[in-house]
C-alpha cells in the first residue's frame, strides 16, 4: 500500500514538473525600468502651518514647570566588587542539589 501511494506521488509530481517547466519556457519576459522625470526636480514647499492654531489646539504652557533633574532622588550606585561579592556568598549559602544528571 505504500509502495502504490509512494509511487502515485511520484508520478503527480512528475507531472507537476513537466506541466510548469512547458509554461515558464514558453513565456518571454522583459525587464523595464520606469523612470520618475519629477522626482529630483526641485519645486515649492508647502505653506508652514502653525501647530498652535487651528481646530482642537491642546497646546498648554504653565509657568514654574522644573525640569527632572532638579528634584528627582539620585540613585545609590553599588560598586561592581560589593555586588559580586554577595552573588558569592549566595551561590555559597544557596542549596545544593543532590544528584547531577549528566547525559
Amino acid at each position: 500500500m505504500k509502495t502504490t501511494v509512494f509511487a502515485l506521488c511520484l508520478l503527480w509530481t512528475a507531472t507537476a514538473l513537466g506541466q510548469s517547466a512547458y509554461n515558464v519556457a514558453t513565456m518571454a519576459s522583459t525587464f523595464q525600468v520606469t523612470s520618475h522625470p519629477e522626482h529630483a526636480s526641485p519645486h515649492a514647499l508647502a505653506p508652514e502651518q502653525s501647530l498652535l492654531e487651528g481646530p482642537g489646539a491642546g497646546f498648554v504652557f504653565a509657568q514654574g514647570e522644573r525640569p527632572l533633574w532638579e528634584f528627582a532622588p539620585k540613585g545609590q550606585e553599588v560598586p561592581l566588587g560589593d555586588i559580586a561579592r554577595t552573588f558569592r556568598e549566595k551561590r555559597d549559602t544557596t542549596k545544593k542539589a543532590h544528584f547531577v544528571r549528566e547525559d
